[in-house]
């Protein structure tokens, strides 16, 4: 790049850099973004298909669930890694939704190409998509009902919404009782940690085994053979330090010069390890949970003394048995006291899988619970797990929010809808952008449409019909292929999931579009092949195949 002055070209940047100005650079940048939510948009709804992604190890992934596709693809375009945080954010904020918020994101920057086709300047064009998406907010919070956190049904239909097209599906049922029990029993003042649920994956029997375990699962074995493999009435001991003794700090060397000498050594060695056991055995703990090593001559005195130990647990479950048995993490064996102790029911090692696991259940109220998933295969294990991840987050969102709406596309049309009717209260140019707006999120019943393979048209015909006659929660049944009431069907999702896919679509696509020079480093513009002119290639993103 050389600029001119005085007749004198100036070098500014490194040669090889590459430069896309204006139009040119926002087409380009509209065209990768918008390639991005092709990609996704088959899998939305619950008749979306699944994408099998192979990554350069050959490790293959098969899902339909918005954020993992987009993580899973090696995507090297600056505009299209936005659409990822799009997803990434739905994701972390909410837990479903994924999809829709990267249609979305797609669908606005195809409506603001139109526009500025027409000449409209992209300031009005993100200034309007502001005012639309507010007012969006505005809209949603009005036709959104109240939910309250005790009740059962209206929440497993949530987790069942959640579910639906992902492959946990053929067992829906009993996946949202589960998981709809599992957040109530972790929720704390309104607000529900789901990082308090430890789901765990198993691969064998069917998904309708998977169960819910009131209290904890520990991918542990007992140490030694001869502790037991039950005990009940457990006293647990959580100890944040090795059961061992501890080497010196400075190197020292001991000078031992006969057997007796080596024997007194060994003896003491072996009295001071005791006396840490019998600190432990004195505290009255009859299983223990340490997050380092146990030595072997402390494991046989604990075996003799019939404590269960299990040994090098992960710091994150060592945290979720704290809130689930009531003890306190211990850091040092001196300062262990009878009240530091967790309770616990049962604690028993059994084998799951070809794998022995410690389970501590019958806990009085615990506020840590786990989830065991299974599936007939590896892959079917870990969607059944994506699909389990989703549910949960949206339970809680629920139970945190206490709003829903009304699935099936019902509550885009409707928001479309009454957008329209804003527009044309909205003087100047910005009213083009709001219209923009309500067509663009038309495009998720257009696209539940789509991939149930219904006529669009006609669907969305109908959609807007009964909307236009006050029916707020029609929705577009893709099974039967008729538009009925969402809300009596049990097609529900949080309120949140719809907020914030307007919000971060919205805020992605007036950033890119305000975007109006690429200047790329020398080292990325042999990166950065340059857009094809064809919709249907993924350019720009490097490890793609053409789609």
């Amino acid at each position: 790049m050389a600029g001119q002055l005085s007749g004198q070209p100036v070098l500014i940047l490194r040669e090889g850099s590459q430069r896309t100005r204006g139009r040119e650079a926002q087409s380009m940048n509209i065209m990768a973004a918008r390639a991005v939510a092709e990609a996704v948009r088959t899998t939305l709804g619950p008749k979306g298909m699944d994408k099998m992604l192979v990554d350069s190890m050959g490790d293959v992934v098969i899902t339909n669930d918005g954020v993992t596709i987009l993580k899973e693809m090696d995507i090297e375009h600056p505009a299209a890694k936005m659409m990822v945080e799009v997803a990434k954010t739905q994701d972390d904020e909410v837990g479903d939704g994924t999809t829709t918020a990267v249609v979305l994101a797609g669908e606005l920057l195809k409506k603001a190409e139109s526009l500025l086709d027409q000449d409209v300047h992209p300031t009005v064009i993100a200034s309007g998509y502001r005012m639309a998406a507010q007012k969006s907010y505005e809209i949603l919070d009005s036709i959104a009902s109240p939910i309250s956190p005790d009740d059962e049904d209206v929440l497993q239909k949530i987790a069942g919404t959640a579910m639906t097209g992902k492959g946990a599906e053929a067992a829906k049922t009993p996946l949202s009782k589960l998981c709809v029990k599992a957040v109530q029993s972790i929720v704390e003042d309104d607000l529900a940690d789901i990082d308090n649920i430890k789901v765990e994956k198993r691969v064998g029997g069917g998904i309708e085994d998977s169960e819910l375990i009131e209290g904890m699962v520990i991918d542990k074995e007992r140490v030694h053979p001869g502790m037991p493999k039950r005990v009940e009435n457990a006293k647990i001991l959580l100890l944040d330090t090795a059961i061992e003794l501890r080497e010196t700090e400075v190197d020292t060397e001991i000078s031992i010069t006969s057997p007796e000498q080596m024997q007194a050594f060994l003896a003491e060695e072996g009295r001071m390890l005791k006396s840490m056991v019998n600190k432990i055995i004195e505290s009255g703990a009859n299983v223990v949970f340490c997050q380092k090593g146990i030595d072997d001559m402390a494991q046989h005195y604990l075996a003799k003394a019939d404590v269960l130990a299990a040994r090098r647990v992960k710091k994150s479950d060592m945290e979720k048995l704290a809130r689930a048995t009531g003890a306190s993490i211990v850091t040092s064996v001196d300062d262990i006291n009878k009240d530091d102790l967790g309770r616990a029911g049962l604690v028993e090692e059994k084998k799951v899988a070809d794998e022995d696991m410690t389970f501590v259940t019958k806990c009085k109220n615990p506020k840590a619970v786990s989830l065991i998933v299974h599936g007939g295969t590896e892959h079917v294990v870990d969607e059944v797990e994506r699909a389990v991840h989703d549910a949960l987050r949206v339970v809680g969102v629920a139970i945190e929010d206490k709003k829903l709406v009304a699935g099936g596309g019902s509550s885009e049309t409707e928001v479309a809808l009454q957008l329209r009717r804003y527009a044309s209260t909205v003087g100047g140019r910005e009213q083009l952008a709001i219209e923009a707006f309500a067509d663009a999120l038309e495009a998720i019943p257009r696209t539940l449409a789509e991939n149930a393979g219904l006529d669009t048209i006609d669907s969305l015909v109908n959609l807007r019909s009964r909307h236009e006659k006050g029916e707020k929660n029609a929705g577009l049944d893709v099974y039967s292929g008729n538009v009925v009431d969402m809300q009596k069907a049990g097609v529900l999702e949080p309120l949140r999931i719809k907020t914030q896919a307007i919000g971060s679509a919205a805020e992605s696509a007036v950033m890119i579009l305000r975007i109006d020079d690429v200047i790329a480093a020398s080292g990325l513009s042999k990166k950065m092949p340059e857009m094809p002119p064809e919709m249907g290639e993924m350019g720009g993103m490097g490890g793609m195949p053409p789609m």
